[in-house]
């Protein structure tokens, strides 16, 4: 089991929409989560994992929620080393919740599906305990909620279909080892 934080790098781009208005980069949010794993054998571990990630500037609140899973294929064969790197791969599922600060009845949401994939590793601390540092990319597979900006306000745009928004994922876990099933 173990409790993590984990940074999100948005996709930022910046342009401008029609008339007055443009479209802001989101900006990165620092969120925590916990996760829990449960490990097949000494190259595969799988993960479970929950995060919270929010984040505003002076007009928006964005609140994104993930849920999912991922397996860990280890690099190295020896289970038991100090520094045991691995590539990740997996599926979640998301909600984004966007709301205006001023104006709260101004807002929009939606469910998407994502998958991801990274590199991490574990630092052992003891037979117990340890701490993981993970980079991974997440892509969403879905519709994606663009936030405008306009002179007369914040305007939120539900742009439906196959949109494939991604952002980048920092995590640092503190993890401890409950059993050892194998």
């Amino acid at each position: 089991m173990g409790i993590r934080s984990t940074m999100s790098t948005f996709n930022s781009h910046h342009e401008e929409a029609e008339g007055n208005a443009r479209i802001e980069p989101d900006p990165f949010a620092l969120g925590l989560g916990g996760q829990f794993r449960v490990q097949v054998n000494n190259r595969v571990n799988t993960e479970w994992f929950f995060d919270y990630l929010p984040s505003s500037n002076n007009q928006v609140r964005r609140n994104d929620y993930h849920i999912g899973w991922s397996v860990m294929y280890y690099l190295r064969e020896n289970p038991n080393p100090v520094f045991r790197p691995y590539v990740l791969a997996g599926h979640c599922f998301d909600f984004t919740y966007r709301q205006e600060i001023l104006n709260s009845a101004n807002n929009a949401n939606r469910w998407s599906s994502a998958v991801q994939a990274g590199l991490g590793t574990h630092f052992k601390l003891n037979d117990r305990l340890d701490i993981s540092f993970l980079t991974q990319y997440m892509l969403h597979l879905g519709t994606h909620i663009e936030t405008i900006y306009t002179d007369e306000g914040v305007k939120f745009d539900k742009i439906a279909g196959g949109s494939l928004e991604g952002h980048l994922l920092t995590t640092v876990s503190l993890n401890y080892k409950i059993s050892d099933l194998w």
